[in-house]
């Protein structure tokens, strides 16, 4: 099953670079592995995979696919389970489940109705939606336009936009925590104002404690430290802690927020999720910060909820991290490609610009076009996913 499926991602990925002439889409494939046994399992793969160039071929894969999930012991147990549940409905809020594959294998067999969701707005051309569903529940008719182009094998017609719930709690005052008593929480001075730099994971961007590094430095060294104050919000699944030693070098300048999420095994993306502390934390970040400092975040359309602008980092630092990391290669990712123009986030382009930046920054027209194309303009989606589903 496993060498199927990554045979499946890696071909589908060589066929969507080249159909949309975005060679990016293929740093999506993971060539370093550490054990031998890896080593040569992909090596198999990519092997594999030059004999699978085309649509159709990748078509009677996804088919092979299917078949061998009905052999598995896995499958045999949740057909039993099934007879002992008559479920009506299947519902899985994380279409990169790979172990949900057989349940979704052993409902459609059996006639029960399932649905499943694309949950990020750069997920689908990383060719790794492992789910063959009824209906795909997406946030915008762009997303839906996107499952037509990546997967012209899913009839339009199963792709359900619904919005995503999780920028619906922006909407909600009971989500923001008492100034006062955020402040205090996070050890913040009432009379600054708050720069949120919020991070991303170790692979997305390695280098962000030089940046955060960069962005402390320069407010200290343009006297701004006595008008604003950072909060960092560090990814959720980053629990490297590789911004301490910048955080204690400027310990009345930058205060964090730890994200409020379960992460009982770091290594499966399936066991981490937010708790729900962590909603009115996140609301409250956004609500009560004046800008957000990141490279190339969704942070920019949570602050785009309460029309406040986002900074995106685009120069390199001298000394990389990772030689073969550069913003250049993120900013070139497909999903940036949405943006209506580039105006839509303001470009920190070097270290000595960002205070000016900074001072100067507004949500414009652009960011909201941006957002509303990405996230839809739905303002009930907890009821339209409900009427989605049925319920």
């Amino acid at each position: 099953e496993k060498f199927l499926r990554e045979l499946i991602s890696l071909s589908r990925l060589k066929y969507n670079a080249e159909k949309i002439d975005n060679p990016s889409i293929l740093y999506n494939w993971n060539k370093h592995h550490k054990s031998l046994s890896k080593k040569a399992f992909y090596y198999l793969i990519e092997k594999a995979s030059f004999f699978a160039k085309n649509y159709n071929q990748i078509v009677h894969l996804e088919k092979v696919y299917q078949s061998s999930l009905r052999k598995s012991n896995f499958y045999k147990q949740i057909d039993s389970l099934f007879s002992d549940l008559n479920p009506d409905l299947l519902f899985c809020a994380h279409q990169r489940a790979l172990q949900c594959a057989p349940i979704f294998a052993v409902a459609e067999d059996r006639n029960v109705v399932s649905n499943t969701v694309i949950f990020s707005w750069d997920n689908l051309p990383k060719a790794r939606m492992a789910l063959k569903a009824d209906h795909y529940l997406v946030w915008s008719n762009f997303m839906k336009e996107e499952i037509g182009l990546y997967y012209p094998e899913i009839p339009l017609e199963k792709v359900l936009v619904t919005g995503t719930p999780q920028f619906e709690f922006y909407k909600n005052p009971k989500n923001i925590i008492d100034k006062v008593e955020f402040y205090e929480r996070y050890n913040l001075d009432l009379n600054k104002k708050i720069i949120c730099f919020s991070g991303d994971d170790t692979k997305t961007s390695p280098d962000d404690p030089k940046y955060l590094l960069d962005l402390a430095t320069e407010i200290v060294k343009n006297n701004l430290d006595n008008d604003y104050q950072i909060l960092l919000r560090r990814c959720p699944v980053d629990i490297s802690g590789r911004f301490d030693a910048v955080i204690s070098k400027f310990p009345d300048l930058i205060k964090e927020a730890a994200p409020i999420w379960n992460i009982s095994d770091a290594n499966r993306w399936t066991t981490i999720f937010a708790m729900p502390e962590d909603v009115a934390l996140l609301v409250s970040t956004v609500y009560y910060s004046e800008v957000v400092v990141n490279v190339g975040s969704t942070m920019a359309f949570d602050f785009a909820m309460f029309k406040k602008p986002c900074i995106f980092i685009a120069y390199d630092q001298e000394f990389k991290t990772d030689q073969n990391w550069s913003v250049e290669l993120i900013y070139s990712f497909q999903h940036f490609k949405s943006m209506p123009n580039k105006s839509a986030v303001i470009w920190w382009k070097n270290k000595s610009s960002i205070c000016e930046l900074i001072c100067n920054a507004s949500y414009n027209s652009s960011t909201e076009n941006w957002k509303n194309t990405v996230l839809g303009a739905n303002d009930q989606v907890s009821l339209q996913i409900s009427k989605a589903l049925n319920l």
